[in-house]
């Protein structure tokens, strides 16, 4: 993919060239996506605004020296940005949730019987077993699963985001997807 196919890489020319409005369109075009990417990854309100913001700064910082590149879209870069930062305040903040907090939240999803209509989970119900169970994945997966499903990248614009090898994301989905089925099916 080219900056002349990628209207967003198209944007960012614009800005590095001075254009305000054209950060803005970048702006209003990717932070819905980027926040709940945020949100989703560290499950925290207050570092999901910290990364947020210090995601957009970078973005800002860099834009005299990004280059669209042939393989990957601009929100593929936002979301690697904004994945490094993430794996930088992991780095900085060690989580303190320990091996019990996680088994109690899955004890948590409940699942009844699917034979039993009268036991039927609504669509809310399932979508939040779900999330609950993509809650529960190790980091990476958990990015890795967000990525796919969310922002439905491939497993090469995964690679680029996460920076890992291609055969290493999709053995991370893989281990990710047979865990929530193991879940949901619990």
């Amino acid at each position: 993919m080219d900056a002349a196919v990628d209207p967003d890489a198209m944007l960012m020319l614009a800005y590095a060239r001075g254009d305000l409005a054209a950060f803005e369109a970048l702006y209003v075009r990717h932070r819905g996506m980027l926040y709940r990417f945020l949100l989703r990854s560290v499950r925290d309100p207050h570092r999901t605004d910290e990364l947020f913001q210090e995601t957009w700064s970078r973005v800002i910082s860099a834009r005299t020296r990004y280059q669209p590149q042939p393989q990957a879209k601009f929100s593929t870069w936002l979301l690697q940005i904004a994945h490094n930062l993430m794996i930088d305040s992991v780095r900085r903040q060690r989580p303190m949730a320990d091996g019990d907090e996680a088994d109690t939240a899955l004890a948590n999803v409940a699942t009844p019987e699917r034979d039993q209509p009268d036991h039927a989970l609504s669509e809310f119900e399932r979508r939040r077993s779900l999330q609950r169970a993509i809650e529960q994945l190790p980091d990476e997966q958990r990015t890795a699963v967000l990525l796919r499903l969310e922002q439905e990248l491939s497993l090469e614009e995964i690679a680029a985001v996460t920076g890992a090898g291609r055969e290493t994301v999709k053995s991370r989905l893989r281990y990710a997807m047979t865990r929530l089925r193991e879940v949901l099916s619990e």
